[in-house]
């Protein structure tokens, strides 16, 4: 991954969590940090998803970072959910 493709990473992973926390109403079950990391590492991952692919225009590879990112997000604040849920019910 380049030096270019390194920091649209860093972008895109801070805008997925920042945009993430905004559209999702009500209290959220992880923290902006996490949000935040998790949002970059999935941009990561999306880059070199998007080098496997042979992408090489910048919105292209932006888009497949912001997707990545927005699922791993999703994924993770679900689980995360989950388990919170389960705990306040009683459940196992």
């Amino acid at each position: 991954m380049s030096t270019a493709g390194i920091f649209t990473a860093l972008l895109a992973g801070i805008v997925v969590g920042a945009l993430g926390r905004l559209l999702i109403p009500g209290r959220q079950a992880i923290g902006w940090i996490l949000t935040f990391v998790l949002g970059l590492v999935g941009a990561f991952v999306g880059g070199f998803l998007a080098e496997g692919m042979d992408m090489d225009v910048w919105w292209q590879v932006l888009i497949v970072q912001a997707v990545v990112a927005a699922i791993l997000v999703l994924l993770v604040n679900s689980l995360i959910r989950g388990q919170v849920t389960k705990r306040r019910h009683g459940a196992v």
